[in-house]
């Protein structure tokens, strides 16, 4: 319910009451929930309205569908014509992203695990491990992290 929790929910009652009084609680609650059938009335009202005159083409028209969201997953990815999912599980962006590190380390990646040598268990650098010894008048290896 809108991310209200029981202690929220008894701190809103209770402010109300302090707000309006106990008297006008019951007159209030009822106002409101009034007002709020009306408008899903009027919201059904306006939706049947909309159906009759769009024909019996449309029968099948969901409001839903005018949301982009909801329209490209139920007309693109639910069907999967163009084979989408198989190209989105092709991809291994974890993979990618450490063979770019790799890369901008100057590290080279090790052809038995698919990571980088440096590696830990978790596919992160070891950042602890000593540095590699570098020839007089050899530049450091870039460090992005550190830029």
């Amino acid at each position: 319910m809108l991310d209200i929790g029981p202690l929220e929910l008894v701190s809103l009652v209770v402010l109300a009451v302090l707000i309006f009084g106990p008297d006008k609680l019951p007159k209030l609650i009822q106002d409101v929930s009034r007002t709020l059938r009306k408008i899903r009335q009027f919201s059904e009202n306006a939706k049947h309205d909309i159906r009759s005159e769009l024909g019996p083409e449309f029968k099948d028209f969901e409001f839903e569908d005018l949301n982009p969201k909801t329209f490209v997953r139920k007309h693109v990815l639910e069907k999967d014509e163009l084979g989408l999912k198989e190209i989105r599980n092709g991809f291994d962006f974890k993979a990618e992203m450490a063979d770019v590190t790799d890369a901008v380390h100057g590290r080279t990646p090790d052809p038995v695990a698919g990571s980088s040598a440096s590696s830990g268990a978790s596919g992160t650098p070891d950042l602890l491990k000593k540095a590699e010894k570098i020839q007089p008048g050899e530049r450091p290896p870039f460090d992005a992290d550190a830029t």
